[in-house]
Parts: structure tokens; sequence; C-alpha cells
């Protein structure tokens, strides 16, 4: 086995520890805002212990930073973009082996056709997890959440699948011999990259929205 295929399986599987701890922690320790209960195990899957670390900081409801309402904003804005990260890992890991397993391409390109279907699929995701909220906290016009859920979720998503996509484009066509397998721990460990790259790259638009009242803060 490579040394890339070894480190990658090192994080894939720390990855996977970090989301069933922190699983296993909203449980006992449910989120008020339920969608957050899915959302802090998914944003484990791409920062392995990193992530446990600010679940425990700025997620859990006992937190240091105390109740959302009472974060500093910058760290308000970073949980936004959890939110925002959770519908967006979803959508691209679910995306990925469906376009493998089909081979969609686009132009004859397998890589351009990830980039359609996990883009489609994430901003379905994303929406699904701004709506949800919306609606259990008083929303009871499906079509009003459904609009207000596109202009808060729409630039984050944007923003995020803009770094992860350039960061997966340079490593799959520069970085690397070839472009690794969906089944194999090396694509994986680079989607975990480029999901930390896509994070960052979303957080000014998220701090955007925030501050234009577009999002609520977290």
């Amino acid at each position: 086995m490579e040394t890339l295929e070894i480190i990658a399986w090192i994080f894939v599987l720390l990855g996977v520890a970090t989301a069933l701890a922190i699983l296993r922690d909203v449980i006992r320790h449910p989120q008020p805002m339920q969608i957050m209960n899915v959302t802090w195990p998914v944003n484990g899957l791409f920062t392995p212990v990193f992530g446990w670390w600010v679940y425990k900081k700025l997620g859990r409801p006992d937190a240091e930073a105390g109740g959302h309402t009472d974060k500093p904003f910058p760290q308000s804005v970073l949980v936004g973009v959890t939110h925002c990260a959770g519908g967006c890992v979803l959508g691209d890991s679910i995306a990925a082996p469906v376009v493998s397993a089909i081979g969609f391409t686009i132009a004859g390109s397998l890589l351009l056709g990830h980039f359609a279907g996990e883009f489609i699929a994430a901003y379905l995701f994303g929406i699904a997890f701004q709506m949800l909220p919306m609606m259990s906290m008083g929303e009871s016009n499906p079509l009003r959440a459904f609009i207000n859920a596109i202009k808060a979720d729409t630039l984050s998503l944007v923003a995020f699948e803009i770094g992860m996509f350039g960061f997966i484009a340079l490593a799959f066509k520069l970085l690397l011999p070839q472009e690794p397998h969906v089944a194999s721990a090396t694509f994986w460990f680079m989607m975990q990259i480029a999901m930390i790259i896509g994070f960052a790259t979303a957080y000014p638009a998220n701090w955007w929205l925030i501050k234009r009242g577009i999002k609520h803060g977290m």
C-alpha cells in the first residue's frame, strides 16, 4: 500500500471516529436546534479530532460560550458555517459514489460529472437544512420557508463548493499522479482537505449574510 493511501486511511478513520464521538455526545446532550444533532457529527467527518474540540467548545449546550445568542460574532458565524457545511458534506458524500457508479460525465470528464452531481445534491441538502429549522421555529408557509432558505444558503453553499472544487481540481489534475478512485481512502482524504478549504471560503460569505440579516447567527 502506498504511503499516501496509508496516511489517508489514518485521517479518514480518525474522521469517522470523531463523527461517532460527537454523535454519541449529541444523543446524550441534544441540541436546541434539532438539525444540529446531524450537523455536528457530519462536520466531524472532515475535521478529525479538531472537530471534537470545536463541538465541545461551541456546540454543546453547556459549552463555555453559553447559549448561541451569547457567542461572540466570529464564533456565531463559525457555527453558522458548520450548519451550511452539514448539508454540503452530506450531499457531496452521497453524490460522489453515485456519480462514479453510474459513470456520469460532462464533456467526457468524470471530474466535471462529480462537480455537477455533488453541487446539486449539496444544494438540495443545504436547502433542507435551512428549511427544517425555519419550519420548526414557527414558519408555517413552506413556500416562504423555501424562498428564505434559498436566500440564506445559496451564497454560502456556492462559496463552500468553490473552495472545495478548486482544491479537488488542483489535487486530482496536478498534485496526484492520477485521479483516485472513489473507493480509495485517498479520494476521501482529498475530500476532507477540500471540505476544510470549502469551510474557509464559506466563512466570509456567512459573515456577510449574517451582518446583512439575511441569515441568522447561531
